[in-house]
């Protein structure tokens, strides 16, 4: 097919740049469409999750974003610092918890010896990344694996066909195999594309905001319910956050000013504080929406453009960076042809029941949010769990999405890590199992020196990474077959070899097509 691209991802944001990224290391030649001539720097997510993390771990990005978390740290400590009446930094808490419709989740009270804590290696220990340095980093990350970003550029329509679509950009047209729409929950692509998008529709005014505060010292800390909303104050100096519950704004496009941001902390709040300077600020609903497919022909939607959902908990930027991970290998394989009838079609499949989720998990917030008898009394039920061992780890597993897998990986009699996340094992004389996973390739663990496992991946070389070590903190894994977004395709303990290795060939040929023909006389090492 003659194009000029593999691929156009319209959106620059961090799922836009996941996304190409992911292509990029796969050798597929793709071109970011982006409207805004800068970053954006209105201010937006506080933290990524425990997936996100492992997902930029994999990519060796992990070091880049612990400075990111440790510059976060010392402000949210100077703020409360300066909460207290000054002295030296607050000690942070062991493990940040968030908070459930703003009932605050107290970090002591988690069980940090929970299983599903277990596994995520170093990525565990980061999640204080704020969105625009997160969107810097992919952005210099994207330009060093070559992809080109071309910014200032509005996506304005686009024609698709059976063999690729062409998409009309800054007065211009060009040709592409396929088209992502990365590009917000007001999504051009998804709305051109004519992609369903059922849901429920908004019912508050939501407001959040970095401004010059007089008379913040009325304010109560974190997050406070009252007769007549919610508002939060921090955890970083001049952070502010209001709630109210009587209808979605007239107008959600139009600029906010300092004196719309005062009338809803005030009467929110019920303090005479004074806004005198809005350095950025956004509005937000509880529009809840999600699209019924996340691809149509050769048009694909990921991040917003497949889901809308109120901020509460910093689901949304932790979900399209899921989104573009998986996608990113799947649509790769399928443009260098080797992908396994099918396999694009697995996209929607693993991740709209987790978009699906985190939809009613703010809807739910925001009915426990809500200022009238019922949901107070309901509230008070729930905080009361949350403030138990049983129920921070509960509500702390679930903001932090350990609980993800993809059900619809494993068979009956599959090892119980297939579909999971995959463990960071420690690898004896091999780094950790995340190492061998910089540059996007699947991987195949041989840790029990099983020429049966090395000879089931002949022939895919130029796809799956085979590494033969040992695990010495799980003695009892025979091997396990890595997708290249991180997940268990396949696991054996040493006790149920050999017969494992024989749904090993299967889980290659389901992720990674048929394998090359291998010369006579080739065999694993």
């Amino acid at each position: 097919m003659d194009t000029d691209y593999d691929v156009v991802v319209a959106g620059a944001g961090p799922v836009g740049l996941t996304l190409a990224c992911e292509l990029r290391l796969a050798g597929v030649d793709v071109l970011v469409v982006e409207r805004l001539t800068e970053i954006d720097t209105t201010i937006k997510a506080g933290a990524i999750n425990t997936p996100s993390a492992e997902a930029f771990y994999r990519r060796g990005l992990l070091p880049a974003l612990a400075a990111i978390q440790q510059e976060n740290l010392d402000r949210i400590s100077g703020f409360m610092a300066q909460q207290q009446g000054g002295g030296g930094p607050v000690k942070m808490p062991p493990k940040f918890a968030g908070h459930f419709a703003g009932i605050p989740l107290n970090g002591a009270l988690l069980d940090t010896g929970d299983p599903d804590f277990a596994g995520a290696g170093p990525a565990g220990d980061v999640g204080f990344i704020p969105q625009e340095p997160l969107e810097r980093l992919l952005g210099a990350r994207a330009a060093e694996l070559g992809v080109e970003v071309r910014r200032g550029v509005e996506l304005t329509g686009f024609d698709a066909d059976d063999e690729g679509v062409t998409v009309r950009v800054g007065g211009a047209a060009v040709r592409a195999g396929w088209l992502v729409g990365c590009d917000g929950g007001r999504s051009t692509v998804r709305k051109l594309g004519g992609f369903a998008f059922p849901g429920t529709d908004p019912s508050i005014t939501g407001h959040q905001a970095m401004v010059t505060l007089e008379g913040a010292e009325a304010l109560g800390k974190g997050w406070n319910r009252t007769p007549t909303g919610t508002y939060a104050h921090g955890p970083f100096p001049g952070r502010i956050l209001t709630v109210e519950f009587d209808g979605p704004p007239a107008d959600r496009g139009a600029p906010i000013t300092a004196e719309e941001l005062q009338a809803a902390l005030r009467h929110v709040s019920g303090t005479d504080v004074t806004v005198t300077a809005v350095h950025t600020a956004t509005r937000f609903t509880d529009n809840a929406r999600q699209a019924a497919d996340y691809r149509s022909g050769r048009v694909l939607l990921a991040g917003d453009a497949a889901h809308v959902h109120s901020p509460f908990g910093g689901q949304g930027l932790n979900l399209g960076v899921g989104d573009a991970m998986n996608l990113g290998w799947k649509l790769a394989a399928t443009v260098r042809g080797w992908a396994p009838e099918g396999l694009l079609d697995t996209y929607t499949a693993e991740r709209h029941p987790i978009g699906a989720w985190v939809l009613e998990w703010t809807r739910a917030q925001v009915a426990l949010m809500r200022p009238e008898s019922h949901a107070m009394a309901l509230r008070e039920v729930v905080a009361e769990y949350a403030n138990t061992v049983a129920g921070t780890t509960f509500f702390t597993k679930k903001i932090s999405g350990v609980w993800q897998r993809y059900d619809a990986m494993a068979s009956p009699g599959d090892h119980p890590l297939v579909g999971g996340s995959a463990p960071d094992l420690g690898l004896a004389g091999a780094g950790r199992l995340a190492d061998h996973l910089h540059d996007g390739r699947a991987l195949l663990l041989d840790l029990a020196d099983a020429p049966a496992i090395r000879a089931a991946a002949e022939g895919y070389g130029d796809r799956v990474s085979v590494v033969t070590a040992t695990a010495p903190e799980r003695p009892e894994l025979a091997g396990l077959l890595v997708r290249p977004d991180g997940f268990t395709a396949w696991a054996a303990d040493a006790a149920s070899l050999p017969d494992a290795t024989r749904a090993l060939g299967g889980a290659l040929s389901r992720w990674f097509g048929t394998p090359a023909a291998v010369p006579a006389g080739a065999g694993a090492a």
